[in-house]
């Protein structure tokens, strides 16, 4: 099954990095989004729809929590799953994500497995495109 996820960070490296896990991990046929920010993807959002969204907590204009409580506001976003990949690692800063709302956190570095594994939880199976455990592109970030 294909999905739409968008993927909200402010550094374009990151969104790439996240971009080939997913394909990596069976996700290849999936709409992938990009935005730089929680308010460009709220603005995103006005025009496609998404089945879920993978964010950044750290970024300028707003921030990954701020996203979170906008889209828990809002009939037509509060059931998307969310799920946040940032540094901070720390157990009061993931409880917080969690009680706003997020499905899953992922502390940075992460490897393909962990995402794949959350959203495949998520989301459901995927049928793989490209062999996930053969990859030479070194997924381990």
């Amino acid at each position: 099954m294909s999905y739409s996820i968008l993927i909200v960070d402010d550094s374009l490296p990151m969104r790439s990095v996240i971009k080939r896990t997913l394909k990596a991990a069976g996700y290849g046929s999936s709409e992938l989004l990009e935005a730089a920010n929680g308010k460009d993807a709220l603005e995103l959002m006005n025009n496609s729809w998404v089945d879920m969204i993978i964010t950044d907590y750290n970024m300028p204009v707003m921030n990954g929590l701020e996203l979170i409580k906008a889209l828990k506001k809002d009939d037509l976003s509060k059931d998307i799953p969310v799920v946040v990949v940032s540094t901070e690692g720390n157990a009061s800063k993931i409880k917080e994500f969690m009680s706003s709302g997020a499905h899953g956190y992922i502390t940075k570095p992460f490897t393909a497995e962990t995402i794949r594994d959350l959203i495949v939880t998520i989301l459901g199976e995927v049928n793989y495109e490209e062999d996930f455990d053969d990859s030479d592109e070194g997924f381990d970030f």
